[in-house]
């Protein structure tokens, strides 16, 4: 990173604020293809405006969906909480995932 760029003092807050960004750039731009997606089937008449929105969840559907959900927080929890050293952060978990383990 060129000190040019180095707002922050710390090349590792200017990687963090980078991966901040191309995380949101993704998001923006999955939201947008949903939002796609959905105005096309509303066109051809498989769902109705606002049907995805009014969405009621079965019993085994919101299982499912509360389990993602559950998932994706105890992941960005770990993240948050995790104690190794700054170089190389869940590094046991990141070999664990490669080597097929579950960490």
């Amino acid at each position: 990173m060129s000190s040019e760029f180095d707002y922050f003092g710390d090349p590792r807050f200017g990687k963090l604020f980078d991966l901040v960004l191309q995380l949101s750039t993704e998001l923006h731009v999955t939201r947008q293809r949903l939002r796609v997606v959905e105005a096309l089937l509303v066109r051809r008449d498989l769902l109705t405006a606002g049907e995805v929105d009014g969405f009621d969840p079965q019993a085994d559907e919101a299982q499912l969906l509360d389990t993602e959900r559950d998932a994706l927080l105890v992941r960005l929890m770990r993240i948050l909480t995790e104690d190794g050293p700054a170089e190389h952060p869940l590094r046991s978990q990141w070999e664990a995932a490669l080597n097929g383990k579950s960490g």
